[in-house]
């Protein structure tokens, strides 16, 4: 399962940057779960060519991770805004003195949950 979820995040950043290609027999193998057998007899090839391609689009979509590293960014900027979040959150529960005003507070909540959804 693990396999199948990174598989999917490295897809969603570097997927445009295979070929069109590349996209339909990677989709259909990898997320419409066909079979070798199944993508070969669609696509018109062998078994042991979906087999390499797959095998070259991981190693493509993990090669522009380790030199560009969208993903590790993502993750740290989504861990950044969860812990303001977390920070705020207390602050605005918290009953003693507060160093923001509470509309100041919720707007700046309101503005972190915006960009933590479009993440």
């Amino acid at each position: 399962m693990e396999k199948i979820v990174e598989q999917g995040i490295l897809y969603d950043f570097y997927g445009p940057l295979l070929t069109q290609h590349q996209q339909e027999i990677y989709e259909a193998c990898v997320f419409d779960d066909l079979s070798l057998a199944e993508a070969a007899e669609c696509f018109g090839v062998s078994r042991q060519n979906i087999h390499d391609l797959i095998k070259r689009c991981d190693k493509s979509l993990k090669d522009y991770e380790a030199r560009l590293g969208l993903i590790a960014r993502f993750r740290e900027n989504r861990d950044s805004l969860e812990s303001m979040r977390k920070l705020l959150s207390k602050n605005r529960d918290a009953e003693g003195a507060r160093s923001l005003s509470a509309a100041e507070t919720e707007a700046l909540l309101m503005a972190i949950d915006e960009l933590l959804d479009s993440i």
